[in-house]
């Protein structure tokens, strides 16, 4: 038989093939079926490269996809159903008129040796930069090249987190917005998960609830490295005073910490009492950084455009500015945004844009008025919904995952289970205005109709 092996794997293709047809007692087409005996076995691949350990330890899957998985079961299981979402905070209105044409002759500009532009500055077309400075920053004493412009603020938290490194230790607000939590666990800074806690055990979480206003305990939260804090927050929609955010400063700058302050929603404040940037407070500009974002102001969640401001005070604990390295990393992993999309931006910051922007924000704010009363009027213990785009509702003992598919299967209404933005958002569930009008007030008769007579 070792003899047969061997001259069977000798044997031409065609030899072979001629072979199994006469094996197969007849002199038709050659088989190819049997050229695969002589095939000698392939070998396995063996990797080299392991995988970074700390995707292990992230939890179940990230707080959106899965519930779009639980979406679609839903659906299959219901096909005839129409569901409505209140969950995922994606906007749903049109791109306001001036902003969308803006974008349309940059895009048309392209096919034009005159309208044509290649690479631009990683850090943002220079008009740009200037427009949002004197926008939103130039009352606070912030410069046009402290601003960096980006695909939008999620991207930019990613990448600072790169700039700090593994051994930076980290706070965050409990609860917050996943991406602060996951992307720590990513860069290693978080030790493993405690499944009793439900948290990461080198993670500080500053627990936000209703007892303390949404604003944390700083006395019982020690020193980290960095802190992000969003404001107005997702997902409870509690907009810090003047006061808290003075605390904070103060707490940051005594422990030598940076905070990373997200302000992605901080044009939906209405009360003017309420800062609308941190820098509004004295001694921010030593110790943090703002990022924010056109995505919920001018409905760019598919356009893709942010920025992130590095004052030149800020620095680093050897006195290097981290201004310096933030760029080094814009520059090193980054192309620059779309100059379609800042062509919108930059739109969006004139004064006819900048009404209609105005105007697309006050209809979120109308649709978060509706949901908030609603709520109310039927006896839930209700948060936020005045100047964020969030309602946050509470449904003290019973697990957020548990009220999500309750309101899902009773409702075909998306919420955002609590507990998906840490272990203080057990027992709430997120109730996003970002929604057609006419969606808002039919999921407003379903809730009623489902949980009134409660």
């Amino acid at each position: 038989m070792m003899k047969l092996n061997t001259s069977l794997q000798s044997l031409s293709h065609s030899k072979c093939c001629t072979l199994a047809g006469s094996l197969n007692g007849r002199r038709s087409k050659p088989s190819r079926i049997s050229c695969a005996i002589a095939a000698p076995p392939a070998e396995e691949v063996k990797m080299r490269v392991k995988r970074n350990e700390n995707f292990g330890k992230l939890q179940a899957g990230y707080l959106f996809p899965e519930i779009a998985r639980r979406r679609r079961a839903h659906q299959e299981k219901h096909p005839d159903a129409k569901i409505i979402s209140l969950g995922i905070g994606d906007t749903t209105e049109p791109i306001p008129k001036s902003i969308a044409e803006a974008m349309q002759q940059a895009a048309a500009g392209m096919a034009t040796l005159e309208g044509y532009s290649g690479y631009g500055a990683e850090q943002g077309k220079g008009e740009l930069r200037e427009a949002l400075c004197q926008r939103f920053y130039s009352h606070v004493g912030r410069k046009p090249n402290e601003i960096f412009v980006s695909d939008g603020s999620k991207c930019d938290i990613g990448r600072l987190q790169m700039m700090f490194g593994a051994d930076t230790t980290v706070a965050v607000q409990d609860p917050s917005y996943p991406v602060y939590v996951d992307s720590s666990v990513i860069m290693g800074m978080t030790g493993e998960y405690d499944e009793g806690s439900k948290g990461f055990g080198k993670l500080q979480y500053m627990v936000c609830r209703p007892e303390n206003d949404f604003f944390p305990d700083l006395s019982k939260v020690q020193a980290t490295d960095l802190i992000f804090f969003c404001n107005p927050n997702n997902p409870t929609g509690a907009a810090a005073t003047r006061k808290q955010l003075e605390e904070l400063v103060a707490f940051a700058r005594k422990n030598g910490a940076i905070l990373v302050y997200d302000a992605a929603y901080a044009i939906y404040i209405a009360d003017s009492d309420l800062p609308q940037t941190i820098f509004e407070i004295p001694g921010a500009e030593e110790c943090a950084m703002e990022t924010c974002s056109f995505s919920k102001y001018a409905g760019f969640t598919g356009v893709r455009l942010g920025w992130t401001v590095v004052p030149e005070q800020l620095k680093f604990a050897d006195g290097s500015p981290v201004i310096a390295d933030f760029n080094r990393i814009m520059t090193t992993i980054f192309n620059g945004a779309s100059v379609i999309a800042q062509a919108g931006g930059l739109a969006a910051l004139q004064d006819e844009g900048f009404r209609e922007m105005s105007d697309l924000v006050a209809f979120y704010r109308e649709n978060a008025a509706i949901l908030r009363k609603t709520f109310v009027d039927l006896g839930f213990s209700v948060y936020g919904g005045e100047n964020a785009p969030y309602i946050w509702v509470g449904f003290p003992g019973k697990p957020s995952w548990d009220v999500f598919a309750e309101i899902l299967e009773k409702c075909n209404i998306v919420t955002t289970p609590g507990s998906g933005f840490g272990p203080a958002g057990e027992g709430f569930v997120r109730a996003s205005a970002f929604g057609h009008r006419e969606d808002i007030l039919e999921a407003v008769e379903r809730f009623k109709k489902e949980f009134g007579k409660q």
